[in-house]
């Protein structure tokens, strides 16, 4: 199982250069841990590419039935106190934007605080660098 942000889940939604890498991980590795707002921030992300006229009708409907599929099979980590705790001492510690600091402080809680057993599925540069300083692998 690996941990997988949004910025990663997007590609198997709509044709991205990372596309083809992520759908081979998927394919090794179907199971999906995540934080409760991806879903949220994925189809964000398909709305923004819509507004830039990047993303047509049809391949936005498209992209929202994948990612209901995706989600229908993955497993979230829900909104908890402990997660809250967690976010915030990451926005002390990492210059993280909220949903990101909400991701990685998910992943911890997806991993029993041992980052280092579990994988991260990330293309946010950012989200990365704070993942590693965690200890994280990915």
């Amino acid at each position: 199982m690996r941990y997988w942000d949004a910025s990663g889940i997007v590609p198997l939604l709509v044709e991205q250069s990372h596309s083809r890498e992520m759908e081979k991980l998927i394919e090794q590795d179907p199971d999906i841990v995540t934080w409760w707002g991806t879903s949220i921030e994925c189809f964000s992300a398909l709305m923004r590419l819509v507004r830039e006229g990047r993303l047509n009708s049809s391949g936005a409907q498209a992209a929202e039935r994948r990612l209901r599929e995706l989600r229908k099979g993955w497993n979230e980590v829900l909104p908890t106190e402990a997660c809250r705790r967690a976010a915030e001492r990451m926005l002390r510690v990492h210059p993280l934007r909220t949903a990101d600091a909400q991701q990685l402080a998910a992943a911890l809680i997806a991993s029993d605080n041992e980052p280092s057993m579990l994988e991260v599925v990330c293309l946010d540069q950012r989200l990365t660098e704070a993942l590693r300083k965690e200890g994280f692998i990915g």
